[in-house]
């Protein structure tokens, strides 16, 4: 048995394709759009096989960022070298460091930044 894939709620559905094609390498299947519904989706699939799926739909009004349920997506992304790389390119174009790059107390080494809606995201050592 393993996970399929993680769904993830966006306010702007092209702006987090882009993101996660641009800093995590996704590969991006055909836009879904179910027009009766107003609901739209992108799977979005990872070197390692993993995926996660954008979905938006009309007349979303509220995320819950503070809830129970979600509360991060990590990334392995290899070395503490890469880990810092890709931490100083997110912040140098503009997204926020939310924590790190530091040992954690279980010891991971990683960074925490917000992606363009402010979903966490861990960036790890493999």
């Amino acid at each position: 048995m393993r996970i399929e894939h993680l769904a993830l709620w966006t306010k702007d559905l092209e702006a987090m394709k882009v993101f996660y094609e641009t800093y995590f390498k996704a590969t991006s299947g055909s836009r879904y759009h179910n027009q009766k519904t107003g609901f739209t989706s992108y799977f979005l699939s990872f070197d390692s096989g993993a995926r996660l799926e954008i979905m938006h739909k009309e007349g979303m009004t509220k995320t819950q960022s503070e809830s129970t349920g979600y509360a991060h997506l990590a990334f392995a992304v290899g070395t503490e070298k890469a880990v810092d790389s890709l931490t100083d390119q997110l912040i140098k174009d503009g997204f926020s460091l939310l924590n790190g790059p530091r040992v954690t107390g279980d010891g991971y080494y990683e960074s925490v930044i917000a992606d363009p809606e402010g979903n966490l995201i861990e960036l790890t050592t493999d």
